[in-house]
């Protein structure tokens, strides 16, 4: 099975909705979710990732499309207030200084990470751990059953494509989830652009096993192919576009 998460294009925070910007990005966006072969579409229940669903949703219906997407209230994004230990400064589960993440080890450790002190002091563990169930009591019902080695047993093979419109934090702890990395270091070192497109497809090379396997991570073909820049919201430099 192919599963896509889409980030929700430019964001107004103070809205929760997207800037003019954003609107534009979702129009090019929903150019090319109408082309995709999907079974099934979900959706954050915060109001930028269901705007951006809507317009994809919308582009399909009129090509006689018809979809609905069911909203998942642990897709939202996974934003939790955290303090350092050493200074009890306020900061937050996925932004840190690049000195202090490099420093500190434990935090790019799939099976540490969480226990941490920093990450401790805001319960992360426990959110972790109710969002990943949640997702494979999701997986379970396409016939894919996590194992504790991070394998997927298969009780019932599909070549099912499943959308997700939703967030960068929670589609980078979702995507280490499933490949064995721990979220920080993507949080901390990886960028997904507005609205772009991130596919994670199951490989079965063993018999009644499968993994997965990320073949794309925040591509935005629908924006550079029609020579429109890439947003830089959430990065902390200029993006290249091209």
């Amino acid at each position: 099975m192919r599963i896509v998460f889409v980030r929700h294009c430019e964001p107004d925070y103070t809205i929760d909705s997207l800037t003019p910007r954003g609107w534009e990005e979702a129009s090019l966006l929903a150019d090319r979710v109408s082309k995709w072969n999907v079974d099934d579409f979900y959706m954050s229940p915060l109001g930028r990732a269901k705007d951006t669903a809507k317009v994809s949703l919308d582009r399909r219906a009129e090509l006689g499309l018809n979809h609905e997407a069911s909203v998942l209230p642990w897709l939202k994004e996974f934003y939790y207030d955290l303090k350092y230990p050493d200074t009890n400064e306020p900061c937050m589960c996925w932004d840190h200084m690049p000195s202090y993440f490099s420093g500190n080890k434990d935090l790019h450790d799939k099976d540490r990470w969480y226990d941490t002190d920093l990450m401790r002091s805001g319960n992360i563990r426990a959110e972790y751990e109710a969002v990943t169930y949640a997702f494979d009591e999701l997986l379970k019902g396409y016939g894919y059953v996590r194992r504790s080695d991070g394998t997927y047993e298969v009780t019932s093979h599909n070549d099912k494509t499943i959308v997700m419109f939703c967030h960068f934090g929670v589609t980078a702890l979702l995507t280490g989830h499933m490949t064995g990395v721990a979220p920080t270091c993507l949080w901390q070192n990886f960028f997904m652009a507005p609205s772009s497109v991130t596919i994670i497809g199951s490989e079965e090379r063993e018999e009644g096993t499968a993994s997965f396997r990320v073949q794309v991570f925040g591509d935005t073909a629908h924006l550079t192919s029609k020579n429109e820049s890439v947003s830089s919201s959430g990065y902390f430099a200029e993006v290249l576009s091209i």
